[in-house]
């Protein structure tokens, strides 16, 4: 196997794994960054205040684009299938 070959599907599948995940991380990211803003401007330092929502809207994401991020894994994944018979030779 070249290891050019090794080095572009490892990118390949860290690449997957940011765009799969990136919906979720900024959704949890733009509502702590809210949650923030709202607590530093009432004062209230509720530890729950800013775990209950992030993690309803991550869920909401995650419902949201599942269909998508599972296309495109599944698409990554028969890319990787079809290279492998040429890594064989």
């Amino acid at each position: 196997m070249d290891p050019m070959l090794a080095v572009d599907i490892g990118r390949q599948a860290i690449i997957i794994t940011l765009i799969v995940s990136a919906p979720v991380l900024v959704a949890g990211l733009v509502v702590g960054v809210v949650v923030g803003i709202f607590q530093a401007v009432t004062q209230i330092h509720e530890m729950t205040l800013t775990f209950i929502p992030k993690i309803l809207v991550m869920i909401l994401v995650l419902l949201a684009t599942l269909p998508w991020m599972m296309i495109q894994v599944v698409d990554y994944t028969i890319n990787l299938f079809n290279v492998i018979p040429s890594i064989m030779r």
